[in-house]
């Protein structure tokens, strides 16, 4: 991906897509229509590109205004047990759990602009005669597994979501009201059985874009959280496991046999997509927010093995792994090296520094600019796994839980073989071996729904509060449309 062609392309949709602001935030400045865009079946391509930028963004601003869906570490982590403070301390409202419509609420705008560029390729690309047939499949499958990402992403923030469809092309946006959660699940579910059946390869010919593969792993997260949060029961984790075994099925996926390549090692063999981050194409991922800086360390004894930036312009020092999520791991576990690292002060242990996304060091500074990683096979092994214990089939759970074991280090496992027993040890092997890849919110809502655990006690920070467990909406957002309710509790 060039970096010129990329941020071309973003402008250019922030241009065409700005028909859809009014619904959510304010009022549209541009007189671009799709109709000086989309001349050609050669603008089909670029144009769901740069669509992408929606979920890489920047971990701090964003690129135009650009905020990454899936370089975001508030909805996806800070509500969790991951994380304590460092050096200093970044937290949102979300760490504290101090959530209220003015404090840390949640404001859709950009993810909104996104799904109207999808709408906008999906209403014009019909009228198109491609000379390659299969590249204007491709092109919609991409735009309907982009679409489902994203409201799938909305759902698990503030449940109840506005279901818009339509291309915008103007200032005459309609106000919606949010349509439950069930309902848009359905609509996530036909887009990705739209997709599957549109994409004209059963492989993964990028690990940046959405593939068939791409589209049956993010098919198994959507029915999990159906199944669990919004009741869907035994059949939805039968359709789990279906779309599992098509990810299985994919030539040349497999875990990498060191625990340290996974994030590290660029579009690797068990990566099924990825968000793309370079220094030289992008902005900083958010594990920025995680590295230390060296004025911060200054004294270490070990200081040459921790991933420290020179400056707080790429390691911010805020976030350090939290005693919680150390607890999960056995000593022997191989993963520890690779997800956090202890500071000592002399003999004397001081911040636990997480490894798990430690950049690249260059001749002047290291950066921030691994992969985010969106879904990789050890994390569909223990959909799987969970999959397979929604329907009592606990012998089956065990199967797919030991895989991520055993390449860890740390043996079969030997617990209890009831259901409560296997969901348990599941859920804390997802904590280990998916530890500060921006899940564990949501897994912790998922299981907690599931009955597993009671998140109101398991997380720090929330015992003894009653916050709800999604957002509220920004004042800004109800305030553009009167057709908008606030999320219930707040």
């Amino acid at each position: 991906m060039n970096r010129l062609f990329l941020l071309i392309t973003a402008c250019c949709l922030l241009l065409i897509g700005t028909g859809c602001e009014k619904l959510l935030e304010a009022k549209t400045d541009s007189n671009i229509t799709d109709a000086d865009y989309f001349q050609n079946e050669s603008d089909f391509e670029p144009y769901v590109v740069g669509i992408y930028m929606y979920l890489r963004g920047s971990a701090r601003t964003g690129p135009q205004n650009i905020t990454g869906i899936a370089n975001n570490i508030t909805y996806g982590t800070e509500r969790s047990e991951e994380l304590i403070s460092a050096l200093n301390s970044r937290f949102t409202q979300a760490w504290t759990h101090n959530i209220t419509p003015t404090t840390g609420a949640f404001d859709y705008t950009n993810w909104y602009k996104a799904i109207g560029n999808c709408n906008l390729l999906l209403a014009r690309i019909g009228n198109f005669n491609f000379t390659n047939e299969n590249a204007k499949k491709k092109v919609m499958a991409e735009a309907y597994t982009l679409r489902a990402y994203i409201y799938f992403s909305l759902i698990r923030i503030i449940g109840d979501t506005p279901l818009m469809l339509e291309a915008i092309t103007d200032e005459h946006v309609p106000q919606l009201p949010r349509s439950k959660a069930p309902d848009v699940m359905k609509q996530i579910i036909a887009d990705l059985d739209q997709a599957i059946s549109l994409f004209p390869e059963k492989t993964i010919s990028s690990k940046y874009r959405f593939s068939y593969v791409a589209a049956q792993a993010l098919k198994a997260d959507a029915k999990l959280w159906s199944a669990k949060v919004l009741g869907g029961g035994a059949g939805d984790f039968n359709d789990v496991i279906a779309a599992v075994i098509e990810v299985e099925k994919t030539a040349g996926l497999a875990l990498r046999t060191e625990f340290k390549e996974v994030t590290t090692s660029r579009a690797n063999s068990e990566i099924i997509i990825a968000a793309y981050f370079n220094r030289d194409e992008s902005f900083n991922n958010y594990a920025i927010n995680a590295l230390p800086y060296e004025a911060g360390i200054a004294g270490a004894t070990n200081k040459d093995s921790l991933p420290y930036c020179i400056t707080t312009a790429n390691g911010q020092g805020a976030y350090q792994i939290s005693a919680k999520s150390k607890a999960l791991f056995a000593v022997n576990d191989k993963r520890i090296p690779f997800t956090w690292i202890t500071e000592r002060q002399g003999t004397t242990p001081k911040i636990s520094w997480i490894t798990k996304l430690p950049g690249n060091k260059y001749a002047d500074d290291r950066v921030p600019d691994n992969d985010v990683i969106l879904y990789r096979l050890a994390e569909v092994y223990l959909m799987a796994a969970e999959a397979y214990a929604g329907i009592d089939n606990t012998t089956k759970a065990i199967e797919y839980l030991n895989k991520t074991r055993t390449r860890a280090g740390i043996g079969n496992y030997t617990g209890g073989a009831d259901r409560p027993s296997v969901e348990k040890e599941i859920l804390d092997e997802r904590g280990r071996e998916l530890f500060f890849e921006n899940k564990r919110w949501y897994d912790l809502v998922r299981f907690h729904k599931g009955g597993t655990i009671n998140v109101y006690t398991y997380v720090p920070n929330l015992v003894g509060k009653t916050t709800p467990l999604y957002w509220p909406l920004a004042a800004n957002v109800l305030a553009n449309n009167g057709e908008l309710r606030q999320t219930d509790g707040y």
